[in-house]
């Protein structure tokens, strides 16, 4: 069975712990308490391919900034979350893609770029638009989610264990398509 590091970066109060805690868990949670680090595993199924994650939840107050170059290191994959309600979170967010570039020296480092709590949509402040074309600057996947009502949580969990997986592969060899047969 493989394990991935992933790390979950953001602003604070984005959702980065409900996030993490909606997938390890299955519950939400209401109250915001700022994360300085936290630690989870969970066992997946991704296309057939059991995994193990291991799941840093990092804080998102700048007090804790000089700890993030040590999580870039060790991990493998990396949860970029902003808070669709809040524009300053996404603007937060592009230093730190730019942060695990530099720490990394690899521009196609596997990452997901999360726009959060959907569930506020009368409350938006950053497009989907905005969200999207970001993303597609930095090549790589985008997701709206929302750990309150578990939109695509698991979704997003799933999806940085195919980035993981695909950036794993050897350069010249052809991704092929493979379908589980369950008998």
């Amino acid at each position: 069975m493989r394990e991935y590091k992933v790390v979950v970066l953001g602003s604070g109060g984005v959702g980065k712990s409900a996030l993490t805690v909606q997938f390890v868990t299955g519950t939400f949670i209401e109250k915001y308490d700022p994360t300085i680090e936290d630690f989870y595993r969970k066992e997946i199924e991704v296309d057939c391919s059991p995994s193990v994650l291991e799941i840093l939840d990092t804080a998102g107050t700048e007090q804790f900034a000089s700890m993030r170059d040590l999580y870039i290191k060790n991990g493998q994959g990396f949860i970029l979350v902003y808070s669709l309600v809040n524009q300053q979170s996404f603007q937060d967010i592009k230093p730190m893609r730019d942060q695990i570039v530099r720490v990394k020296r690899y521009e196609k480092v596997p990452l997901i770029l999360v726009g959060n709590k959907v569930d506020l949509e009368s409350e938006r402040e950053v497009l989907l638009a905005e969200g999207r074309a970001l993303a597609q600057e930095w090549g790589c996947p985008f997701m709206e989610t929302s750990a309150k009502s578990k939109t695509m949580v698991d979704e997003l969990f799933a999806e940085i264990v195919r980035q993981m997986n695909y950036a794993s592969l050897p350069e010249k060899q052809e991704q092929c398509c493979t379908t589980c047969v369950v008998q």
